[in-house]
């Protein structure tokens, strides 16, 4: 159901399934468009482990989101980058009882042909605040450090 106000534009799905118990279990996440289908564990996710976890998938949002953002702001502005290049780190600390995230840091650096410093910089923290998975992820201190290579 749509609220007043916003207009349908996509709806993507992921899907996660799980069997047995949260130390030994194991499940699976799997993207809709099949782009993606692979293992999640306790140990990938708390630990050392090879498979995916949610926050690193998450990071992977918000990273492509943000890079997104600063691309379409860019263009905007008829410039082109060579290149964009985003990590996002995603903190997951235990509090209290359960689990929070209560950081993000996104590192970019960008290689883009015929904009000051300073331009990046104003484009870059604007991409920060306004992409919308910075704005789902509000409650998480969102930090950046981005600079031109």
């Amino acid at each position: 159901m749509r609220r007043q106000g916003e207009d349908a534009m996509t709806t993507r799905k992921a899907e996660a399934v799980w069997a047995g118990n949260l130390r030994e279990g194991k499940g699976e996440l799997a993207l809709e468009s099949g782009a993606f289908r692979g293992p999640y564990t306790f140990k990938a996710r708390f630990e050392q482990g090879k498979e995916t976890n949610p926050e690193e998938l998450l990071g992977a949002a918000h990273a492509g989101c943000f890079t997104m953002a600063l691309t379409a702001l860019l263009s905007r502005e008829q410039i082109a980058p060579t290149e964009i290049r985003t990590t996002a780190a995603v903190h997951l600390v235990q509090s209290g009882g359960g689990f929070v995230i209560p950081k993000i840091e996104l590192t970019t650096r960008a290689q883009i042909p015929g904009i000051t410093p300073e331009r990046f910089a104003a484009l870059a923290a604007d991409a920060k605040v306004n992409c919308p998975v910075s704005k789902v992820l509000a409650g998480a201190e969102i930090t950046l450090d981005a600079a031109l290579v």
